[in-house]
């Protein structure tokens, strides 16, 4: 089948276009790179003929609480749209776990409106929501640092590998819609300063982590289970030791 992939050039889109591709399907990568503009709506109409499924890994080039939730509100609804008027039967998007639990940041509540113009689509659906990407490990504790310390909640923390959020949405994609939320996590919980601690000696970095209860993650507190999915989740099989000797 044709599978449209948004964000297709991206860490997360180019892994689900390579693997849909490897079992068959035509999977075409559309982004501004590819002549493909959702906030826009230059080449929608073009890349959607012919669609059987959309799945929207897209991100916003701004994490400014305004901007991102304009980001999110304005290429969703053109590209629900575009699908609608092709004839798309499944409209898959990859999320955030913790979006729906207090407190949230701009990014989350920008999230919650994309996942809600979804909702109210006629489009069935599935929502993919996935814990924080191994690959952004190092922006984290970047974000995090002020002066010599990276401050860092003693709260749960389950990353996951980029490769098993494209394999389980490749899987998605190809189902049937979920019309609902899947989760899926690292097969290891850790405690978030912890981990930092580890990870950066591991790097070699010489910033001391501290653990502090209100630290921010990007820009809100965290409460134990903020970051981390429920019961049932589906947990990638790669570990973050393994992933990172790579």
């Amino acid at each position: 089948m044709k599978i449209v992939v948004i964000g297709g050039t991206g860490l997360i889109g180019s892994k689900v276009v390579a693997r849909l591709g490897a079992q068959g399907h035509e999977a075409v990568a559309a982004a501004p790179n590819t002549g493909v503009n959702t906030l826009t709506g230059e080449g929608l109409a073009e890349v959607m003929a012919g669609a059987s499924v959309v799945i929207d890994v897209s991100n916003s080039p701004s994490f400014e609480e305004a901007a991102v939730l304009e980001f999110f509100r304005t290429s969703t609804g053109n590209l629900l749209a575009a699908g609608s008027a092709a004839g798309v039967g499944h409209h898959v998007a990859l999320s955030v776990v913790g979006t729906q639990r207090p407190p949230g940041n701009g990014y989350f509540r920008a999230k919650i409106a994309q996942e809600q113009l979804i909702e109210r689509s006629s489009i069935p659906f599935s929502l993919v929501h996935a814990t924080q990407f191994f690959e952004f490990v190092r922006r984290i504790a970047d974000d995090a640092t002020e002066g010599g310390q990276v401050r860092m909640a003693p709260v749960f923390f389950q990353p996951i590998a980029g490769d098993d959020v494209a394999q389980t949405l490749a899987t998605v994609a190809v189902g049937t819609p979920l019309t609902g939320r899947a989760e899926i996590g690292g097969p290891e919980r850790f405690r978030m300063d912890e981990f930092f601690r580890e990870t950066l000696a591991g790097w070699g970095d010489p910033r001391e982590v501290v653990s502090d209860p209100h630290a921010q993650y990007f820009g809100a507190e965290v409460l134990e289970r903020s970051l981390v999915p429920d019961d049932g989740a589906t947990l990638g099989p790669t570990h973050y030791r393994d992933w990172a000797a790579k």
